[in-house]
């Protein structure tokens, strides 16, 4: 291969793009990102970064010295609009065409919206950009931030704006926050870190609609039960969608991301999928630790041609909220059964356990880093913790 792709300039093209180079690759490589950023880490957008903690220069994932040893050409600021397999190019927004012998699709996901005209006041939080714009917000004194979804992003986006001091209210869809995910009890936990901190937490009802005022900013949140909740400011969390709406038309299988096998090695054997985009042997896995992993199998089975290599690690995720920090590793499923192996719930510090058939399938702490490590390693030899 004399040219390879890298779309997306996340996390998963970066990784994909230092492997690249690590297997010996020498060719060009060619780096295609949308924002105007080079690499950045997302995780500390919904906290360190909207608190003001760390500042925009902090967020960077290589230095100068590491994107000069790429030695790739980097067009940032710029779409992909289409993929043609047959012809071995990539169509970038204008029309143009760059030719390619191999691609690796790491375009990542884009934030699910509510419906209705857009209003003044209302983010999502993916972006740098939008973090800056978000921040922005925050720092005109005192207002009150309506976040809609609880999941760890919405949980984490309500604790940083707690901390701001402005007046916070979560609306959550489902009885708990994160019940699908965690389970009621520790659901129940995390619903009990947003009331301990003066976060009004209003569960079992959706949002109907989105008001604004004369001047087009958002007012109010009409809930699906009818209620009315003011907000100057409107944040939804309502999970993402993977990026893949310019591969239409591609011949590439499309199914809730980029059907991939477990190595990240789609049907045409020159394109590989990494990160949020892939979904790989059948899950699509939205995880840091994903977009950081993966990309090495697949790129080393672009190189090879064929998938050598499989991708076997266990999801991992963490998130800070109202100063605990949450650890899970593995796939807790909904009839698991939940031991505490350390502390409890109620003293805001414990290590616990999820429990199917005897064998252990995931483990959930809050702020018990190293006995959550211990037991993350003891995971991984679990076979239930890769099904």
């Amino acid at each position: 291969m004399r040219t390879i792709t890298v779309i997306g300039a996340s996390l998963a093209g970066l990784y994909a793009a230092m492997a690249l180079r690590e297997h010996g690759y020498d060719g060009r490589l060619v780096i295609v990102g949308a924002e105007h950023h080079r690499p950045y880490d997302r995780p500390p957008l919904s906290k360190e970064f909207l608190t003001g903690a760390v500042t925009a220069d902090r967020l960077a994932l290589a230095d100068a010295e590491e994107i000069a040893e790429l030695d790739g050409d980097w067009l940032l600021g710029t779409r992909a609009e289409g993929l043609d397999p047959p012809d071995r190019a990539v169509v970038l927004e204008g029309g143009r065409r760059v030719r390619t012998d191999g691609v690796v699709l790491a375009t990542g996901a884009v934030p699910r919206t509510l419906p209705g005209e857009p209003l003044a006041g209302v983010h999502t939080l993916r972006t740098l950009d939008d973090a800056m714009a978000l921040r922005g917000e925050l720092s005109r004194g005192q207002v009150r931030v309506v976040v809609v979804g609880a999941g760890f992003i919405g949980a984490e986006v309500a604790s940083s704006c707690a901390t701001l001091g402005h007046h916070v209210t979560v609306v959550e869809a489902a009885q708990q926050p994160l019940l699908d995910r965690l389970g009621p009890r520790m659901a129940g936990f995390c619903a009990d870190l947003h009331t301990d901190h003066g976060v009004a937490l209003l569960t079992g009802t959706g949002v109907r609609a989105l008001h604004g005022d004369a001047h087009g900013r958002v007012a109010w949140v009409e809930l699906a039960d009818g209620r009315h909740v003011p907000a100057d400011v409107v944040v939804t969390g309502i999970g993402v969608r993977p990026a893949t709406d310019w591969l239409a038309g591609s011949g590439l299988p499309l199914d809730d991301g980029v059907v991939c096998d477990a190595g990240g090695v789609t049907p045409v054997p020159t394109v590989v999928a990494a990160g949020d985009v892939a979904r790989s042997a059948g899950v699509r896995s939205e995880h840091w630790t994903s977009a950081m992993e993966q990309p090495a199998v697949a790129t080393r089975n672009l190189l090879a041609g064929t998938s050598v290599e499989r991708c076997t690690s266990q999801p991992y995720f963490w998130s800070d909220q109202y100063g605990i920090r949450l650890q899970l590793a593995g796939r807790p499923g909904p009839e698991d059964t939940v031991r505490m192996v350390e502390g409890a719930p109620e003293d805001r510090n414990f290590l616990a356990v999820y429990e199917r058939d005897g064998a252990t399938t995931a483990v959930l702490a809050a702020n018990r880093p190293r006995p959550f490590a211990r037991l993350r390693r003891e995971l991984s030899r679990d076979p239930l913790a890769a099904v």
